[in-house]
């Protein structure tokens, strides 16, 4: 649980409480290996199938789409911007987030990228909109579309070539 709180940045006593709450829902288990306690999703939970979905679409995005792109060679780094970057990072919208905009740097050949996100969109159920710009773009590039980017909240994607995400 502790790794739990410095990874969200939430206290470890409302971790626990928390984690405690949902190990009552039937959300969670937990099992003690020495002084550890280690937490997983409850699989077995009729809960389980929606709720991952719901998580997955809400927050899980920089991961599902690391996994993809890490496989497309020329990628070398990926940003999600606009609305759902805001709504990620706490900003309010007048509107729900309608697409995904992703900014590739790098060289990658589109057809792969392109092949590579395309089944995301379904899962995901909203379009990707890809953005290919040279490596160096965020500092040197200009012009106002660049400006809004660099000027709007922009969440990392987790690129980790060849090594699986967690």
């Amino acid at each position: 649980m502790s790794e739990l709180a410095v990874r969200t940045g939430i206290p470890y006593a409302s971790v626990h409480r928390e984690v405690e709450r949902g190990e009552a829902a039937g959300l969670l288990t937990s099992r003690k290996v020495g002084r550890t306690r280690l937490i997983r999703a409850n699989t077995s939970s009729p809960y389980y199938v929606g709720l991952a979905d719901v998580l997955t679409k809400a927050f899980g995005i920089p991961h599902l789409l690391a996994n993809a792109l890490d496989g497309v060679a020329g990628v070398e780094r990926a940003f999600i911007f606009g609305s759902w970057a805001a709504r990620y990072r706490g900003e309010e919208g007048p509107r729900p987030v309608g697409d995904i905009d992703v900014l590739v740097l790098g060289e990658p050949d589109r057809d792969a990228l392109f092949g590579a996100t395309s089944p995301l969109e379904a899962r995901l159920g909203r379009p990707i909109q890809i953005t290919i710009r040279n490596a160096r773009w965020l500092e040197t590039g200009s012009g106002s579309f660049h400006d809004t980017v660099v000027g709007r909240p922009l969440v990392d994607v987790p690129l980790r070539r060849g090594q699986p995400l967690s």
